[in-house]
């Protein structure tokens, strides 16, 4: 075993492999492979952990062909063997709850499918809360679970303790309890899944490393083996801490790095022995450990913070050590001596147990904790599922999620959290590192809504505008980027107060409010995705690709790319600029996510057409508010009047002779343009603006009150009303969908018969009567007792002077009027159905104007 920290080169010889992104190798002929039994395959899984087992499992139980996994040591080496096991349901996040769902509901069974001891304990797990704070917490995540089908309930010192009788009850406020929690044995977990895998038809081989990837002209992958090569139509990652290494063979840079995770486990103790039923897991969430019972002893880890715990950065720099499979780091008590007197505070039977074991093993981080699974942008065919620092409890829900997503042609439920292609060329291995001991040392902290973390910021990611307007604002993080959230006055508390309640940004952003309502205002929309497509196929493109019509030359639209099943998989602004070429514009969270979508159809049906990502060379600011014309017209020649340039026309002008873009629309529903410039000229071009609009007391203004804005104005937001969950009739995007055109756009035959079937559910437009508190999205909504439905995003109203927010609901529930109550920090609050919008837009006030 090579020591801690080694900085031996271990980097592998091997020649370089074609980029995806160039045409490809041309097809070799197939041989015979005696050695590997095989040489064509429909997918081959790269590393035998239990993440890539279980997808190898779902894939061949769901009645794919030729499926093979290759491992290069043996089954569960990596972080798989080591792991401690543990099972929940909970997760803050909303749609990972489905994967925990998943993986527990399949664990139970799979004992009894296969034949194989999986070793699967569930006594439940309980996480504590010993501050105010988190009581808040665990109440705003109860909010969160009312609408999904796992069993959590919120509960009283005097239950924590009946359930784990060997608890110091002294900082005990509340539980957070979940009866179906538990452990399991990772390796035989693994090989229980193998064996499900076997029956169902699949390939599992090892030892075979897989020495190089080869690209091929007709969309086929050559994956080189020292037994021979294997044809497969697609390649699918799962190579843990070799992930990055699998990468770089096709030029790509995947952002995770190893962590060194510790736990200990004791002898046996006689107050644990002496129980009747095996303890609850128990999290610790101030003291940030595990605790679990293990046989008659106890079993502890914790997560130290981002200045103790240690990452092994050398693998990153010179790759993993040639043969590293089951072995461990040295151990060291010394980093997580704080974290062991807590745990002996708050379980006192600790004090006299014997350590027997300490585990010190690599498990693999990405920056922000979560693993990326998923098809990957600029690369045919590739796959990953990696960076999972829980792989035992994703590991069934995301080899059934994947499987689900190859077999059907897109995922079966939003994940976008999990893209991989939420990270980019931004994302440096400086970041990752730094971000990495972040998440790990941030494990157990609150879980706040609107969080920011700080670490690794700012990226090469800044607007022109960034060093301007830094220390005017509290900046938020956007996909790498730096956006300004609200702007400071002199008076205010500045800087970032996270609360579960109103806080520190409530009156500002009442500010900017009224700024773009009564005045004008300046918001910096640099992160905005942004392509270019031209080619003699891009009208022919886009018509397949939307269910709205193409936009005529001058004119812009909003556009929906949908799924073929009928869901909403991304918005766009579509701009057709000259005859043929278009600019696509979307938000920053789905900038690569769209552009795959967008390239993989290209390259499936052929279309000549050239694809560009703009996004990083243009900068974009949105000019809003009843003097937005005034202002914008000091500084050009050109005719901005509503009769010479009309809502959602786009045109290329010159603004104080600085060449720009200028589409007639605003996210505020106000009147307003959004500007596309170089990025090199945001400086100047925000300067003469702001100068030229003193006379109408312009100012800025940031994106907590665009979504005020929006929210008002009823405007849906992709990722909250709309995603790969919905679809766009029950969203309330009927005016933008049209089925009669005579292409046949994708998603067209679902939405015809999903029209014709009926609506079982309606997006809502709610008014809350509530206190200190708003609602952000994914509440709990409640009609005569029973949760019926959730919210999808929320504010509050400074123009209704209360809580807004949209909500799905049951058809029958959806009519204007309908009272419901929406449940906000453990409480529920009255709400009702009104009539959308709160607050006309713009263009219909105008329009309502001149009929009189």
């Amino acid at each position: 075993m090579l020591p801690p920290g080694s900085d031996r080169d271990t980097r592998l010889c091997r020649r370089p492999a074609p980029l995806p992104g160039l045409p490809g190798l041309p097809p070799r002929a197939a041989k015979e492979n005696p050695s590997l039994g095989t040489d064509r395959a429909d997918t081959v899984i790269i590393g035998g952990g239990c993440v890539g087992v279980s997808l190898a499992y779902h894939l061949a139980k769901a009645g794919m062909k030729n499926v093979v996994l290759l491992e290069k040591s043996e089954l569960t080496a990596g972080s798989t063997w080591h792991a401690a096991g543990l099972t929940t349901y909970f997760h803050p996040g909303i749609n990972l709850k489905k994967i925990h769902y998943y993986s527990i509901k399949l664990y139970e069974k799979l004992e009894e499918e296969t034949g194989q001891i999986v070793g699967f304990h569930q006594p439940g797990s309980i996480r504590i809360a010993s501050t105010p704070t988190r009581v808040d917490e665990f109440k705003y995540q109860m909010t969160r679970a009312g609408w999904h089908p796992t069993e959590q309930y919120l509960i009283t010192p005097e239950k924590v303790q009946e359930l784990f009788p060997l608890l110091n009850m002294d900082k005990v406020l509340a539980g957070l309890y979940n009866p179906g929690d538990g452990h399991i044995d990772p390796y035989s977990l693994t090989m229980a899944l193998a064996a499900g895998a076997r029956k169902y038809g699949a390939q599992l081989k090892y030892p075979v490393q897989v020495t190089n990837l080869n690209f091929r002209s007709d969309g086929m992958w050559e994956v080189e083996t020292p037994l021979g090569i294997i044809q497969a139509k697609r390649v699918v990652n799962t190579a843990g801490f070799w992930a990055r290494e699998i990468g770089k063979m096709i030029g790509l840079e995947h952002p995770v790095i190893p962590v060194h995770h510790q736990y200990i486990v004791t002898s046996s103790i006689p107050e644990v022995k002496a129980l009747k039923r095996e303890l609850p897991v128990i999290r610790d969430l101030e003291g940030s450990y595990y605790l679990r019972q293990e046989r008659d002893g106890l079993l502890f880890g914790p997560y130290e913070s981002q200045e103790k715990m240690k990452l092994q950065d050398s693998w990153v720099t010179h790759g993993v050590p040639p043969g590293f499979g089951k072995e461990l780091f040295e151990s060291d008590l010394n980093r997580i001596m704080e974290y062991i007197e807590a745990a002996m505070e708050m379980v006192p039977v600790l004090k006299h147990a014997n350590i027997i074991n300490t585990i010190a093993g690599p498990i693999t981080y990405s920056p922000d904790i979560l693993p990326m699974v998923g098809p990957h942008q600029g690369v045919r065919n590739y796959w990953v599922a990696i960076g999972f620092g829980y792989g035992i409890i994703h590991a069934g829900g995301i080899g059934k999620y994947l499987s689900d997503w190859i077999l059907d042609g897109e995922p079966p439920f939003d994940l976008i959290e999990l893209d991989p292609n939420r990270y980019g060329k931004w994302t440096t291995t400086d970041y990752t590192a730094a971000k990495a001991r972040e998440s790990y040392g941030f494990n157990n902290i609150v879980g706040y809504p609107k969080e920011e973390r700080f670490a690794g910021r700012p990226t090469e990611r800044i607007s022109g505008l960034y060093d301007l307007l830094k220390s005017k604002c509290s900046m938020g993080f956007h996909a790498g980027w730096e956006q300004p959230h609200w702007f400071y006055k002199p008076g205010d508390e500045t800087g970032y107060k996270p609360s579960f309640r109103r806080t520190n940004w409530f009156d500002p952003l009442g500010r900017e409010y009224k700024q773009v309502m009564e005045k004008v205002g300046v918001i910096d929309l640099s992160p905005f995705g942004k392509f270019k497509v031209k080619g003699s196929d891009s009208v022919k493109l886009l018509d397949h690709l939307f269910a709205n019509v193409v936009p005529k030359v001058g004119s812009t639209n909003i556009s929906h790319m949908l799924t073929p099943r009928g869901r909403v998989y991304a918005e766009l602004t579509v701009s057709q600029l000259y005859p043929g070429e278009f600019m696509l514009v979307t938000g920053s969270g789905s900038e690569l996510h769209d552009l795959r979508w967008i390239e993989e159809e290209a390259a499936r049906g052929d279309y000549k057409v050239d694809i560009e990502n703009m996004t990083d060379e243009m900068g974009v600011l949105g000019v809003a508010g009843p003097y937005a014309r005034h202002v914008l017209q000091k500084l050009t020649t050109e005719d901005l009047s509503d009769s010479s340039f009309k809502f959602l026309q786009a045109r290329h002008l010159k603004l104080a002779d600085i060449a720009v873009t200028a589409i007639r629309i605003s996210y505020t529903g106000e009147l307003g343009w959004e500007l596309y410039h170089r990025k090199e000229d945001s400086v100047a071009l925000y300067s003469a603006i702001m100068e030229a609009g003193q006379k109408e007391q312009i100012d800025n203004f940031g994106t907590y009150a665009l979504n005020t804005l929006r929210l008002e104005k009823g405007f849906r937001a992709w990722g909250a009303e709309m995603n790969c969950d919905t679809n766009p009739l029950e969203a309330g995007l009927e005016y933008f969908i049209k089925l009669n055109k005579p292409a046949d756009f994708i998603g067209k035959q679902a939405l015809n018969q999903i029209k014709e079937k009926g609506l079982k559910r309606r997006l809502a437009y709610l008014t809350l009567e509530t206190d200190n508190v708003d609602p952000e999205g994914n509440e709990s909504v409640w009609h005569n007792g029973k949760v019926v439905g959730n919210t999808t995003s929320g504010c509050f109203s400074y123009s209704a002077q209360r809580s807004l927010a949209f909500a799905y609901v049951p058809t029958e529930l959806s009519k204007v009027g309908q009272n419901l109550e929406v449940e906000l920090l453990g409480k529920n609050y009255s709400a009702t159905i009104v009539q959308e919008p709160l607050v006309l837009t713009e263009p219909t006030r105008s329009r309502l104007q001149r009929k009189g």
